[in-house]
Parts: structure tokens; C-alpha cells; sequence
């Protein structure tokens, strides 16, 4: 009788599979447009205009205080910074919290060197339909939006290290 059951089980597996695999949630995608242009606060107290950043490449990376996931993320991005930023490639962290303080507490244990910028009325993150904490967008020297990808569990940085080297190569 066991040996009956699962053979059936056996029979339904991929098509639960397959199934699994078309309603599951993609977390990255490429995308299309030129990167709404705006201009935020940032950490050291001076507004970061992104047309500004024209000729890099840019990691928009948007998270709150209170995202575990972003917070496990921080120092991974630095990394990425670090590494890249002599080949004209710069992260910008993008709070969207209303009170920055809390931003501004937990920068205090994980320390970046890449700009930390204040959304406060969520007008950039409503520009960039963000969705989901993290989202990461990657924009070309350009200023062309080219990959998406929303949250952020151990070993996503390996896709953006991809991104990265591609666009800076470009």
C-alpha cells in the first residue's frame, strides 16, 4: 500500500514542481527606461542629485531600518562599493523611513561609506514603484534602468557582483 501511494505521489511531483515554479515570485528582472531623476538629503547633510551621477554606474538600493533582510544586505553592499567605485560605480543607499533617526541609529553599528539617503515622504520610492524591502535597482552609465531585484536572502550579492562587472564594462 505505501509503495502504491508513492508512486502516485511520484506521478503528481513535477507537475507540482512546475507549478511551484510558475506562481513562485521572481525576485529579479531585467527592466527598461531611464531612472527617474531626483534629488535627496543624504547622511553627511548634502542633497544627492542622481543626474549628477551620470557616467556611473549606479546600485539603488532602497531599505528601512527595521528590515532584517537590509540589514543583513549593508555590509555586502559596502563590499560591492568598496571593490567597484574606482571603475565608476557607486551604491546609494535609499532609506525610506519617515523618522531618519532610525536610519541614522543603525548606521551606527553598520557602518558604509557609500551615500545613505533620506526618502521621508516616500516620493522617490513611489517613483521607482518599490515594493518590496530590500529592492535594488541597477542603472547604467546612462542612466538607464536595467535590472531589478526585490529582497535579498544570502548569496544575492553574487548577482549583483554579475551586474556590476557587466555594466562597468559597458
Amino acid at each position: 500500500m505505501k509503495i502504491k501511494h508513492f508512486m502516485n505521489m511520484t506521478r503528481f511531483l513535477p507537475v507540482l514542481l512546475i507549478s511551484m515554479w510558475i506562481v513562485a515570485p521572481a525576485n529579479a528582472a531585467s527592466i527598461q527606461g531611464k531612472a527617474p531623476n531626483f534629488t535627496l538629503k543624504s547622511n553627511s547633510g548634502k542633497n544627492v542629485k542622481l543626474s549628477e551621477l551620470r557616467g556611473q554606474v549606479v546600485l539603488l538600493n532602497f531599505w528601512a531600518s527595521w528590515c532584517g533582510p537590509c540589514r543583513q544586505e549593508m555590509p555586502l553592499l559596502e563590499k560591492l562599493h568598496k571593490r567597484y567605485s574606482a571603475l565608476g560605480f557607486t551604491v546609494l543607499g535609499v532609506n525610506v523611513e519617515e523618522d531618519p533617526r532610525k536610519a541614522k541609529t543603525l548606521l551606527k553599528d553598520i557602518s558604509v561609506s557609500f551615500p545613505i539617503l533620506f526618502d521621508t515622504s516616500n516620493k522617490v520610492s513611489k517613483q521607482y514603484k518599490v515594493s518590496a524591502m530590500p529592492s535594488t535597482i541597477m542603472i547604467d552609465r546612462d542612466g538607464n534602468m536595467r535590472y531589478l531585484h526585490k529582497g535579498y536572502k544570502p548569496g544575492d550579492e553574487a548577482q549583483y557582483k554579475k551586474w556590476v562587472k557587466q555594466l562597468i564594462r559597458e
